[in-house]
């Protein structure tokens, strides 16, 4: 190995964060960074890792892609019978991170997790792609297959199923919000000295705002 691992390091130079920039609702701060990603053309700016963790406290951390949000929260879509909604049934919290690595960035959230109405997954289910709503009824998530043939032969007979028809939303799958109770902010800065701004929902709604150290 030509370079040792403790030897890489960055130092983040880029931007700030202070209290007096950042907005008093964390929803409207985050859609202000979201449209900044957006805006720099990073590559999948809306890829997060989703934590869940089962009843007796193992986690388990994936990849996925945020679909939507607003005031009530973060949406992802996936199959209620796969590995993290089998955990989420069992214990719905979550925990949700974007990296934003161009921008040295970050932006954690904890919170509560429930499924949302039938209708907003019917919606979002209908403007798939045709073969990523087949999809959804070819792979049966996180169960274990002899190969990569099972999978593609269960999407050809759900192609032939389905031709020249509407795909209906399978009932095992749709969508989760993320309802966060807690939302840091986390810009890099130089020697490893880095803002971080905690927002913490209160019992009455508002948010607290305060700084961690780094």
């Amino acid at each position: 190995m030509d370079k040792n691992i403790a030897d890489l390091r960055k130092d983040y130079t880029l931007q700030d964060l202070s209290e007096k920039e950042i907005d008093p609702n964390p929803f409207i701060q985050f859609k202000f960074w979201f449209d900044q990603a957006l805006a720099a053309q990073l590559p999948e700016p809306n890829a997060m890792t989703l934590a869940t963790s089962t009843p007796d406290g193992k986690p388990t951390a994936r990849m996925v892609l945020l679909k939507d949000f607003d005031e009530r929260g973060f949406v992802l879509f996936t199959n209620y019978n796969s590995h993290k909604g089998q955990e989420l049934a069992a214990n719905p919290h979550a925990a949700l991170v974007f990296w934003w690595a161009e921008l040295e960035r970050q932006v954690r959230i904890v919170g509560t997790v429930e499924k949302i109405f039938s209708e907003e997954s019917d919606g979002y289910f209908e403007v798939r792609p045709h073969n990523s709503r087949l999809g959804a009824w070819a792979s049966n998530q996180s169960e274990v297959i002899s190969g990569r043939e099972v999978l593609e032969a269960q999407l050809q007979e759900f192609q032939r199923q389905y031709e020249n028809q509407e795909v209906p939303r399978p009932p095992h799958w749709g969508g989760y919000r993320v309802i966060p109770q807690e939302i840091e902010f986390w810009q890099g800065r130089s020697s490893r000295l880095h803002d971080r701004l905690l927002y913490t929902r209160l019992d009455n709604g508002n948010w607290k705002i305060e700084r961690l150290s780094p």
